[in-house]
């Protein structure tokens, strides 16, 4: 994913979307701590943990990487989707409270921001959220908010994903398909 995938889906979005889109995505940029990546992801300016910090992905979709944040233009507003303080609770509240101090009116869902026009948006207080939110922390407050089945599943496919990469893995169901194989034909004879 790159950057000039990011600046199309800009470049596409109408005239008077841009600029918000733009100056929320350069204040997502300017907290992000180090660790997430940025690109296209579900068809938005997506933030997220890559693959190679977080194997296991997305519990939804794994061939994702975990979704942190993502600005997306919608029918009727911008959404700013801030995974984030979804899976925090007391991020969540301290986003909530920073966004209404600042005098703004906030239009909230689980995760999503609706945002109709620039002036709505307090910029200081979402660059603080992101900021406030390293990976190790972000990963560990994702998988606490994961039921006990998802989690044992998330940890088998990063076991999947390690063991994978020195060709162990592989080599075990090789074996366990030849003496499968082996069975069937004693069996048959």
């Amino acid at each position: 994913m790159s950057d000039a995938e990011v600046r199309a889906y800009i470049d596409r979005l109408p005239a008077d979307r841009r600029p918000l889109v733009e100056a929320l995505r350069t204040a997502i940029r300017k907290g992000l701590p180090p660790g997430y990546a940025e690109g296209m992801q579900y068809g938005m300016i997506g933030y997220f943990v890559p693959h190679d910090r977080y194997p296991a992905g997305y519990h939804c979709n794994p061939s994702e990487p975990l979704p942190f944040a993502a600005i997306g233009n919608q029918k009727g507003h911008v959404g700013l989707y801030l995974f984030c303080v979804y899976t925090d609770p007391g991020a969540r509240a301290a986003f909530v409270k920073a966004w209404r101090d600042a005098g703004r009116r906030l239009d909230m869902g689980a995760s999503c921001v609706r945002v109709r026009h620039i002036d709505d948006v307090p910029f200081d207080v979402v660059t603080e959220t992101v900021r406030g939110i390293p990976v190790d922390r972000f990963v560990a407050t994702y998988e606490a908010s994961l039921s006990p089945k998802i989690r044992a599943r998330q940890a088998r496919r990063a076991g999947r994903a390690t063991a994978g990469r020195d060709g162990t893995a592989a080599k075990k169901k090789t074996a366990t398909k030849k003496k499968t194989a082996a069975k069937k034909k004693s069996a048959a004879t």
